[in-house]
């Protein structure tokens, strides 16, 4: 784990739970993309970037998963380095109680509120065009999270975050987290076209083709989508959908997943509804989900 891995002479990885990008912008300099999980994350790319003599110039966060920006208060306090993060998730990064607080929908309970749904604060600034690296291209990747993206580096290596699960980890998991259903498959339908010389997507293998995976993860949200629909064939209120999804799925709730998984259901719930294949009423003061 933490294994640094090259990929041309510029570009690199650093194989952990959720990849972190490594570019050199100099014979001295590099940049990251995402930071890793924690302080530990973060402690171990000091000892990389030590061992090889490296300057840490910035680190350009893909969105602001606490799996993502977990390692940016450390290495920055370490090195001086600039942080960026997308839109919405610029704010994400400043204010991380903002998201287990979202997938709660309230004030997170203890339970909630640890490093693996809420980063330490690190004081990033917005992401634009042109604070990127000569070369670089910021690709839009939005379903996952809000305002998440991409990047493709000067040698043709693209940095995928968040937008393809391993099929590991989808037949395992079933449900992945998503905010926006419509915009993930739209992004997931363009990700299908891309060509590069590498792909590195933050949990599955790097590879040069991704279209089939990037099908799979395609086919895997219209499974969720249908399966929501029958387990709504009589009026549900969410609790119930919920339970009879992990129940179908013989999955066993925790405090974290009933946060991921249920912000996640809420999603298809309400992207099922506006395309017109779910109804949603209020009866004895419950809101109850049918399907049309």
């Amino acid at each position: 784990m933490y294994e640094l891995i090259q990929i041309t002479d510029a570009s690199y990885y650093i194989q952990c739970p959720a990849k972190i990008g490594l570019v050199k912008l100099t014979d001295s300099e590099v940049c990251l993309i995402d930071s890793g999980s924690d302080k530990d994350a973060g402690r171990k790319v000091r000892q990389i970037l030590d061992a090889n003599g490296w300057k840490l110039g910035a680190i350009f966060n893909t969105h602001s998963n606490a799996d993502h920006i977990g390692g940016n208060k450390y290495l920055q306090g370490q090195t001086g380095c600039k942080i960026y993060a997308p839109g919405i998730d610029c704010d994400f990064t400043r204010h991380p109680i903002l998201e287990p607080s979202f997938l709660y929908g309230g004030y997170p309970f203890k339970d909630l509120r640890h490093k693996f749904l809420l980063a330490q604060e690190s004081n990033a600034e917005e992401l634009t065009k042109d604070v990127l690296p000569a070369g670089f291209e910021m690709i839009h990747l939005p379903g996952h999270f809000f305002d998440m993206v991409g990047f493709r580096t000067p040698d043709d290596v693209v940095y995928l975050a968040d937008c393809l699960s391993s099929r590991e980890t989808l037949d395992k998991y079933k449900i992945s987290f998503l905010y926006d259903v419509a915009a993930y498959l739209e992004t997931l339908e363009m990700v299908k076209t891309l060509q590069a010389k590498l792909f590195v997507p933050a949990h599955a293998a790097a590879a040069e083709n991704i279209s089939e995976l990037a099908q799979y993860n395609i086919d895997q949200v219209w499974a969720v989508a249908e399966t929501i629909l029958s387990v709504c064939k009589e009026p549900l209120c969410f609790e119930s959908i919920l339970q009879r999804l992990f129940q179908r799925y013989d999955l066993t709730i925790t405090f974290e997943q009933y946060a991921l998984v249920g912000s996640t259901v809420r999603s298809y719930l309400a992207w099922l509804k506006d395309t017109g294949r779910l109804s949603a009423r209020f009866e004895n003061n419950l809101l109850l989900w049918e399907q049309l």
